[in-house]
């Protein structure tokens, strides 16, 4: 007993040298395999894919005006009317010409048929009868050349009679050509109606009743009901892990509680210089009627995933370039040791080891020396969430 009690002051002088033998108490990590899923999170904006804008084919006056902004329209319902005064006009007149050639100009032209063919049948008798007469030296030869002349004349009269009927038969080019004329009359009339070629949401408007419109300028601007598109400009150095097909969710920021499922549809083939940003479209799959054009949204691309992954954060990694990255680890004799690591997938707040450690490694997250002694006072891995923001 007298021993321990000797013993104790020495024990207690020893060791504070022994832990200060041991080195420092450092933050760090004992690695392990957990789940790990890749994300990249930024905000965008609403945009159709299909934004319509609506103008004029022809120069007119505008009459009426029944759409404003946000009006929901159906395919073909009338969005504005142009004055049709003169188009209605020339319509009338190419239905008149129509009508003319079908009702009188065709009749007439048959009748003249009717009579030229009679005059050459008349013509051709009495060519016959003084040919008989001058076969007996009972006429000169004088009136049988006149009545042979009358036939030739009778006889091109009936063809040109032929002719002319031909032409203002059903179907012919006379009746082709005002039918054509017609048809153009009322396409420019028709086009003095503005109609919504598709179902969609009107956007803007640019035009007023009286306003003289002509073709090239912007009335109004449609977005498609059935489109449901997110664009989002994401920092270039995101775009490696990014591909088509990709699934994401989409929350409005003035509809937090709703995330809506959607997918990668397209990626830019350019980056833009200016911003250093890559443009990113996504889908929403399911309607979502709340969202608006221009409205502002967080969304969450998953990049991809690992059921398990060796992990580390990132304040462990040290000289990080792409893959590849340094690490201080504790050895067994309880001195700091610097190895390389190779890196997979990579998000703000861990990384997958893909070579370099080994599950149950303690890596420090503080500054040490290496060769230095230490000690670790481990610390909680992050959770699974992996998420690289973006605020572009």
């Amino acid at each position: 007993m007298k021993r321990l009690l000797l013993a104790l002051p020495l024990l207690l002088l020893a060791f504070p040298a022994w832990r200060a033998w041991q080195g420092p108490l450092l933050p760090g990590y004992v690695l392990d395999y957990q789940p790990l899923q890749q994300r990249v999170v930024a905000s965008g904006l609403v945009s159709s894919q299909s934004r319509i804008q609506i103008g004029s084919e022809i120069t007119a006056t505008v009459e009426r005006r029944l759409v404003r902004e946000g009006d929901a329209v159906r395919a073909g319902d009338l969005l504005i009317e142009l004055r049709s005064d003169e188009p209605r006009a020339r319509v009338r007149e190419a239905e008149a010409a129509l009508r003319q050639l079908r009702e009188l100009e065709r009749p007439q032209a048959a009748a003249a048929l009717r009579e030229a063919q009679s005059q050459h049948t008349q013509a051709q008798r009495e060519r016959a009868r003084r040919e008989a007469l001058q076969t007996r030296n009972l006429l000169p030869l004088e009136a049988l050349e006149q009545a042979r002349r009358s036939e030739t004349s009778a006889r091109e009269a009936e063809r040109r009679a032929q002719l002319n009927l031909a032409a203002l038969a059903p179907g012919a080019s006379q009746e082709q050509q005002l039918e054509q004329r017609l048809a153009a009359a009322q396409a420019t009339l028709a086009r003095t109606r503005i109609l919504a070629p598709v179902d969609g949401t009107v956007q803007s408007r640019d035009v007023e009743p009286g306003d003289l419109v002509q073709p090239g300028r912007l009335l109004l601007e449609l977005t498609r009901a059935d489109s449901r598109e997110i664009r989002v400009a994401l920092d270039e150095k995101h775009l490696a892990p990014l591909a088509i097909g990709q699934p994401a969710y989409v929350i409005a920021d003035a509809y937090p509680q709703q995330a809506l499922p959607a997918r990668v549809s397209f990626i830019a083939p350019a980056i833009d210089s200016a911003r250093g940003t890559v443009d990113v479209h996504l889908e929403v799959e399911d309607p979502a009627p709340f969202l608006r054009q221009g409205m502002t949204v967080s969304v969450d691309i998953r990049t991809a995933a690992r059921e398990r992954a060796l992990v580390i954060p990132h304040d462990a990694l040290y000289a990080r370039q792409g893959a590849q990255a340094r690490v201080r680890v504790l050895a067994q004799d309880g001195r700091v040791e610097e190895r390389a690591v190779r890196l997979g997938l990579a998000g703000s707040t861990l990384s997958e080891v893909l070579e370099g450690l080994a599950a149950g490694d303690p890596v420090l997250a503080g500054a040490a020396e290496v060769g230095q002694r230490a000690r670790l006072q481990p610390q909680p891995l992050p959770g699974v969430r992996q998420e690289s923001s973006d605020a572009r």
